[in-house]
């Protein structure tokens, strides 16, 4: 490979990484990953990764910016932090893949029918109408997101679910016409807006 053809792959190299760290929360951190494996080991979900943190942070240092922001690697994560305990030099893995996926989905490139990205979806634009989230409502959403026919057979099948959040009363048949909300939804919304407009700024000014 000629000099100019080596400047050219580690400049594309070197703008992805630092197209990571200017958007994607800790992603400072990537750089430090020393490729050991302990995260992905330490995954109670590992062995069905299309790509385990580590070769999520491998191909992040070698500019495959296609790939990483559409794999669907960063949306298996569940938060149980295995990860963030053991590695050795105590990145904030979580945190990293947490912040791919926010920023993967602010460019529009979420893989399609992704159920975790659809979840947070559903989840968020619940939340947004009344600044809590009306569990009756976010299930219905659930259970229907694939049709009348499907959501009839997903509400029998979690009937008793059902019952069981109602008797705990963590769900309660009024939550169907409306439900109870924050004191000031409206300053609520505002609020996000704003620090949407603001993100979405920051996300222009790096490009």
């Amino acid at each position: 490979m000629s000099d100019m053809n080596t400047a050219m792959v580690e400049k594309y190299r070197s703008n992805f990484l630092k197209e990571v760290e200017a958007n994607v929360e800790e992603g400072q951190w990537v750089k430090m990953c020393m490729q050991c494996g302990v995260c992905s080991g330490s995954c109670p979900l590992g062995p069905y990764w299309a790509h385990p943190p580590q070769e999520i942070f491998m191909m992040i240092r070698a500019g495959k910016r296609e790939e990483v922001l559409s794999s669907d690697s960063m949306w298996m994560c569940t938060s149980c932090y295995n990860c963030i305990v053991r590695c050795p030099r105590e990145l904030p893995i979580t945190h990293i893949m947490h912040g791919l996926a926010t920023y993967a989905k602010k460019l529009g490139l979420v893989p399609k029918n992704q159920p975790t990205a659809q979840f947070s979806q559903i989840f968020w634009d619940n939340m947004m109408k009344k600044g809590r989230v009306n569990e009756l409502k976010l299930g219905l959403s659930l259970y229907f997101k694939d049709g009348f026919g499907q959501g009839i057979k997903n509400a029998l099948a979690n009937q008793k679910l059902g019952m069981n959040m109602m008797k705990a009363k963590r769900m309660s048949a009024a939550e169907f016409f409306g439900g109870h909300g924050v004191k000031d939804v409206a300053g609520l919304q505002k609020m996000i807006k704003k620090a949407e407009e603001i993100e979405a700024a920051k996300l222009e000014a790096n490009k």
